[in-house]
């Protein structure tokens, strides 16, 4: 009974002192506290009850001194914590019941080892709580030592394998029908942040903060997550609320002790205010005392890093007021990067030492420089998962990339700024496609399709639909998830060369479009030779885009009263013109009456450009790169000649569309109505040579991979055209906005076509803005008419928009 009544009171002074040091005097009043509990362990006889609570004493003392960054003291308490909790088990009848609370230790002490970079030994105790949990079927616990497994995979840089990790024990939470740990999607945001992603995790993080909040969620745990909501807005260049949310992150984890914490929300705050000031050129007079301040407060070694990314932005605030010496002086101090250290690191440290060389006159020792840091970012790249992952590592690069730009227009040479901007856009072009089939991710874009057919099907008949929308978009998300690391990609190709590019050109021209600042140029490939044409503001020309844009859409509908239609064209008319002037007329010199191949830059992609005055007739092709463009028109056409024409439901002037279609393929595969299933449209479309596809769709700004086609059975994703063993040479799409795309950082361009053309098909037919139903059908029949006559396909498209230019803004993609 006396034993009974002083583990009650051990057990309870421990969980005391270890939740009190949150709200009450902190991380050393719960220390002592526990010296305190300590004491009564003396009186402790029992064997077994000794070692059970010496077990759980240490690991509370091991989580203390973690919980502020004292990891390598927290291991040794771990340790023994351990050694107690086996010696406990040894002594147990049945041990089953004590498995728990050693597997958390064995957890704990794996991600001490992870946060000291010490990979083997923290890999060896999680795989090892995965595998004793699996073991003996404690499948909570099982998932619990997976999320820190996850951790482990980020800090080496497997982004891919982390987001797995963390999905596979979201899982096992579900099927348990355990609350999904608002810790859980904290590290995801982590991981899709390292990846670049940062409007994804933005998301995923409002969506955490409010249940926290709710919650009552302890402090540390809140600061972390504000820590990196803020680090997701200062990587969408949203300044104010990334410094609110790390002041408020630096309050919290300075109230908790935790010196890491504050040193981190130090850090973005300090950035936010840099990057303010780089941008507006306004200088506070204590920047850069504020940073050397933050910098020498950091204790070391621990906070190295820390303190080397403070001493970063003062190196950079200096250049900036001129002070090159002192500038100098500070990124001599400065370490170079470690195995683990991080890519955010390794790209600002390349910045800040390029920008020096700028400044020292020595512009050759920048680009050296940058070269030397897109280069360790393409090797972080590599190791990325799906396309979404791949493109936004670009983001970590932006302000290199940039100033590459920069230096090299500065010089007016032409074929040097093709190389530097083949090297910097759309990098994930470059990578051979790997098919992976992954059946989760089918299984939920199923239940995804499912609950699309339950939502038309409650609609009409007049029942409500809020819980089937509800769910449909839970699935949805959970697919976009799977979408991140289910995607594989190849071996990187080379960056195409200025040479290759100009003969596999012959009497074609080239037209590859670039920005810096203000300043929009274009780089004109033509009969071997590279010209630079300075083409005035990139601000006024993405304007006029998006003018040219809204205006397409509004004369979209097939029927429209006459006094409007003569209104939007007016207007349409006026933006194409200004397009035209700004942006070809300067290069008619040079193009002559050349077929193009254009390589647009930003807001650019969304020009229709066969609207263009100059380019009316013209064969036109639009690729992301030229080493996209390069190896699309290289790749081989597939032997088998199969046409496969799709029509899907509720096109209005579309049915008798495929059969004058099939006048032109009279072999053609053709589905329609019931037939036009999502099944049975992947199936027909593997190795056709050309696919048609009339269907309503939609692009998806929030994951560009699932955009959709709406087909017979639900929505027909775009990842899943993408995963085709052998996706359709030629794709034509006779359907809404899907040439559309996300352009991230580095244009990096993403949409339901470029997914195509990055996944191995060679041309794209789709159409820019929306397109009425009758006007889609008349400009197909002309197209395909052109084909079978044997026009290529940027020839026949180009002739197809002549007739009706404003009401047929189709664009050819990737090769023609």
């Amino acid at each position: 009974m006396r034993h009974d009544w002083l583990a009650a009171r051990i057990r309870l002074a421990s969980s005391i002192a270890t939740v009190g040091s949150e709200t009450s005097g902190g991380v050393a009043s719960g220390l002592a506290g526990l010296d305190d509990v300590r004491l009564l362990l003396k009186a402790v006889d029992d064997p077994r009850l000794y070692a059970e609570l010496r077990g759980q004493l240490d690991h509370n003392y091991g989580l203390l001194l973690m919980a502020v960054g004292r990891n390598e003291e927290s291991t040794a308490y771990f340790d023994s914590s351990l050694a107690h909790k086996e010696a406990a088990l040894a002594m147990e009848k049945d041990p089953s019941g004590a498995l728990d609370p050693y597997l958390g230790t064995l957890t704990t002490r794996g991600l001490a080892y992870t946060r000291l970079g010490d990979i083997r030994r923290a890999r060896r105790d999680l795989a090892s709580a995965v595998e004793l949990a699996e073991r003996n079927g404690l499948r909570a616990q099982a998932a619990d030592a997976r999320r820190p497994l996850g951790t482990l995979e980020l800090r080496v840089g497997n982004v891919p394998a982390a987001l797995r990790l963390y999905d596979e024990s979201e899982r096992i939470y579900r099927s348990l029908d355990l609350d999904i740990p608002p810790l859980l999607r904290w590290e995801r945001a982590e991981a899709l942040l390292t990846a670049g992603l940062a409007e994804e995790a933005g998301v995923h993080l409002d969506e955490i903060l409010p249940v926290m909040l709710e919650q009552r969620s302890i402090t540390r745990d809140l600061g972390g997550v504000e820590l990196f909501r803020a680090t997701a807005a200062l990587m969408t260049d949203d300044l104010e609320l990334a410094r609110t949310y790390a002041a408020s992150a630096r309050r919290r984890t300075l109230r908790w002790g935790c010196q890491t914490c504050v040193a981190n929300a130090t850090i973005v705050g300090l950035r936010a205010d840099v990057q303010e000031a780089l941008r507006t050129n306004v200088i506070p007079p204590t920047l850069t005392s504020r940073a050397l301040r933050a910098a020498n407060g950091m204790p070391m070694p621990r906070l190295a890093d820390q303190a080397a990314l403070a001493r970063m932005l003062a190196v950079r605030v200096e250049l900036r007021k001129g002070k090159r010496k002192r500038a100098a002086e500070l990124l001599e101090r400065i370490p170079r990067p470690g195995r683990l250290t991080s890519v955010d690191y390794r790209m600002l440290r390349r910045l800040c030492r390029a920008e020096l060389a700028v400044a020292e006159g020595d512009k050759s020792r920048a680009l050296a420089e940058i070269r030397a840091g897109l280069t360790e970012l393409d090797r972080v790249r590599d190791r990325m998962g799906g396309i979404e992952l791949v493109s936004g590592t670009a983001l970590h690069g932006r302000e290199l990339a940039d100033l590459a730009v920069k230096i090299v227009l500065e010089r007016a040479d032409a074929a040097r700024l093709f190389g530097w901007t083949e090297r910097t856009r759309a990098q994930s072009y470059r990578y051979e496609p790997v098919v992976a089939a992954d059946p989760e991710l089918a299984e939920r874009v199923g239940e995804v399709r499912g609950l699309d057919q339950a939502i038309h099907q409650a609609q009409h008949d007049g029942h409500p639909t809020a819980v089937l929308r509800s769910k449909h978009a839970e699935r949805l998300r959970e697919a976009h998830r799977l979408g991140w690391h289910t995607g594989r990609w190849g071996r990187p190709r080379p960056v195409a060369r200025l040479a290759e590019v100009a003969d596999e050109l012959g009497e074609r021209a080239l037209v590859s479009f670039a920005s810096s600042d203000d300043d929009l140029v274009a780089m004109v490939v033509v009969g071997g030779r590279c010209d630079l044409v300075r083409l005035g503001s990139a601000e006024l020309a993405a304007e006029s885009a998006r003018m040219l844009n809204v205006d397409l859409d509004a004369l979209a509908p097939d029927r429209l009263p006459a006094p409007l239609v003569q209104s939007v064209l007016a207007s349409a008319r006026k933006q194409a013109e200004r397009l035209d002037g700004q942006l070809i007329r300067p290069l008619e010199a040079l193009l002559g009456g050349r077929g193009l191949v254009v390589v647009p830059t930003g807001p650019l992609f969304a020009v229709p450009w066969g609207v263009l005055p100059t380019l009316r007739s013209r064969p036109i092709v639009v690729a992301p790169s030229a080493t996209a463009w390069l190896g699309a028109e290289r790749s081989a056409m597939p032997r088998a000649r199969k046409v496969v024409l799709v029509r899907g439901p509720g096109l209005v002037g579309t049915r008798g569309e495929l059969d004058k279609l099939a006048t032109h393929y009279r072999a053609a595969h053709t589905l329609a109505g019931a037939d036009a299933t999502v099944s049975s449209v992947l199936r027909a479309l593997d190795g056709a040579k050309l696919a048609h596809i009339a269907a309503h769709g939609a692009h998806e700004p929030e994951n560009a991979l699932f955009s959709r086609l709406e087909l017979a059975d639900g929505a027909l994703f775009a990842h899943e055209m993408a995963g085709l063993a052998q996706p359709p040479a030629q794709v034509v799409f006779a359907a809404c906005e899907l040439a559309l795309n996300r352009i991230r950082p580095g244009d990096e361009v993403l949409g339901f076509a470029s997914a195509l053309l990055a996944s191995g098909s060679r041309t794209v037919i789709a159409p820019l803005s929306r397109v009425g139903d009758e006007a889609a059908a008349a400009a197909m029949d002309d197209y395909h008419r052109g084909l079978a006559e044997g026009a290529g396909p940027a020839t026949a498209l180009a002739d197809t928009i002549a007739v009706d230019p404003f009401r047929r803004p189709f664009v050819c993609l990737g090769a023609g």
